[in-house]
């Protein structure tokens, strides 16, 4: 694949995400239109006067605008995840769920909601975020103690996954009310309602820095295509390389969770779909998986807050009805190249 065409697909990966949003933003019950939200833009810039009202300006920068950058970032987020882990652990199955930080995550948030951990001075997003450190702790101490294998790591995952999602469900069962189940229930299965500017600015960090270390690890995930004993005869310091990327991917995942819920299929298929644009190489692989992610959350998350306007849908439903049929035809394609 030619430079020329790697930069093709991402110019226009930045390009199609540039106008998703502005046309997400503008999507909704109260008529405003492309065009004043790039007003808006430019005045907020300093290159113009907004021609919006006061409430629609609030409208556009208080409510839409973070909500549309939020899914942006967290479709990329777990999308960049779901390559590394799928290359790291050597199996097209893997997703950024695998370490079990979801669960861990649904375990933190409850124990906030539901029981009322900390007080009322730790938020759901704290709770989460902790929740899912701890998780991904015990996955390390586990594989470790297991002898610290490819194979070892994804079973301590499944291990902390089923713990973590036996205490979530034990929690909610004993001890929520009807209207706080559908309230935790409406977060768990990924919602993107409360987004803030707080939100965007913290996953955008660990995206940026996320992304950073993955890109400079790109020939070390080429090497471990080939296998950790290739790679360690390539001069890849395996253990310390896998110990690095695990907890990169960790770190992101947590915090787009912790944000938003776990919001599935993105980082198991969009890799899959990038993949057969770019090649195997990191190098090209890993951006335009993150720029693919990050456009299609954006208009997943658009569908699911109007398709039945007034009511919301939770985006990790849409992603999973929209995924499930694509996953097949991925697994279809893999049996036929076989």
């Amino acid at each position: 694949m030619t430079r020329r065409r790697t930069a093709l697909l991402s110019g226009g990966g930045l390009l199609a995400l540039a106008l998703s949003i502005a046309t997400a933003v503008t999507i909704g019950p109260a008529d405003i239109s492309t065009a004043d939200v790039w007003a808006s833009v430019a005045a907020r810039l300093g290159a113009g006067e907004t021609t919006l009202t006061p409430l629609r300006e609030g409208i556009v920068w208080d409510l839409r605008m973070p909500r549309t950058l939020l899914a942006a970032v967290c479709g990329a987020g777990l999308a960049l995840c779901g390559a590394v882990m799928q290359s790291l652990l050597r199996n097209p199955l893997a997703d950024p769920f695998v370490l079990g930080v979801s669960s861990g995550a649904s375990t933190g948030a409850v124990a906030v909601v539901v029981l009322g951990v900390g007080g009322g001075a730790v938020s759901l997003s704290a709770g989460a975020f902790a929740g899912a450190l701890v998780s991904f702790g015990l996955v390390l101490a586990l594989s470790h103690t297991l002898g610290g294998t490819t194979d070892r790591v994804v079973l301590s995952g499944v291990a902390a996954m089923q713990l973590f999602s036996a205490l979530t469900s034990f929690t909610v069962l004993t001890s929520a009310d009807a209207e706080t189940t559908k309230g935790v229930l409406f977060w768990l299965l990924g919602s993107l309602a409360g987004a803030g500017w707080s939100e965007v600015l913290l996953c955008s960090l660990v995206l940026a820095a996320v992304l950073a270390v993955c890109l400079g690890h790109a020939r070390t995930l080429d090497a471990f295509a080939f296998g950790e004993e290739a790679a360690a005869s390539l001069g890849v310091h395996v253990n310390r390389a896998r110990l690095v990327l695990l907890c990169a991917t960790a770190l992101l995942t947590a915090a787009l969770v912790s944000s938003a819920g776990a919001i599935g299929f993105v980082g198991l298929v969009l890799p899959h779909a990038t993949r057969a644009l770019t090649g195997s190489g990191h190098a090209r692989l890993l951006p335009v998986t993150a720029l693919a992610g990050a456009v299609f959350l954006v208009w997943v998350d658009t569908a699911a807050r109007t398709v039945l306007d007034p009511q919301e849908v939770p985006v990790g439903v849409v992603t999973s009805l929209i995924g499930v049929p694509a996953f097949v035809a991925v697994l279809y394609r893999g049996r036929r190249t076989v």
